[in-house]
């Protein structure tokens, strides 16, 4: 299915060279601008918008607290994070807003249209560069301190293993399917398995439990 996309950015020459990579991508039906953050909540609330990717650095309202009301708003959207700078307590207060992806501005435009597509097909992203500063924030994302430990103590079959390692490396559910040649509802199926058995809420949680504790 295709997608409805909103590209927030108040520098009108980035604005465009967004928009025109995303022009020619086959799954973004309709692409949308907004130059502040108060002009994209209000194309958000009158239109089916499915991503949003969001500039810090905006006039007045600032990206998180957009992406914030975004979340509220519809929490299943999906914000990419778009920005030149990797602030520690920047990455942190994107991750609390909901942010699903956080990329440099520095990020190849090819490179990006692809983190957008797995995105939205339920993938997390983040840049390399602030690999460690996600990682660090595991406490932020409700995850109990543990000892280090391998994934059989949580119960993981071999298949859920190899699935939640594809799921730190940002794979998304149709790459993951892809990947090891299983069905996309299968793939789902064994990703709600592992949720339960690390016991956190989302991909993202999962993710950085298994990089923090060792899991894969």
């Amino acid at each position: 299915m295709k997608k409805k996309l909103l590209i927030v950015e108040d520098h009108e020459l980035t604005r465009f060279g967004l928009k025109t990579a995303f022009e020619d991508v086959g799954y973004v039906e309709q692409i949308y601008e907004a130059s502040t953050a108060e002009e994209a909540i209000d194309i958000f609330r009158n239109n089916e918008i499915d991503i949003v990717i969001m500039d810090l650095g905006l006039p007045n309202m600032n990206g998180i607290d957009a992406t914030q009301e975004i979340k509220a708003i519809k929490p299943e959207t999906k914000v990419i994070i778009l920005t030149s700078h990797n602030e520690e307590k920047e990455v942190l207060n994107c991750l609390k807003a909901g942010a699903n992806a956080y990329c440099s501005k520095e990020i190849n435009l090819q490179r990006l249209t692809q983190v957008v597509q797995s995105v939205s097909e339920g993938a997390a992203w983040f840049d390399p560069s602030i690999a460690n500063i996600v990682l660090q924030a595991t406490t932020s994302a409700n995850i109990n301190d543990e000892a280090g430990t391998n994934y059989k103590n949580y119960d993981l079959t071999s298949r859920e293993a190899q699935i939640l390692k594809l799921m730190t490396e940002g794979y998304s559910n149709m790459e993951i399917a892809q990947h090891l040649v299983i069905s996309v509802n299968t793939t789902k199926a064994h990703v709600a398995n592992i949720l339960q058995k690390l016991e956190v809420d989302d991909r993202l949680q999962a993710a950085l439990k298994a990089l923090k504790y060792k899991i894969v």
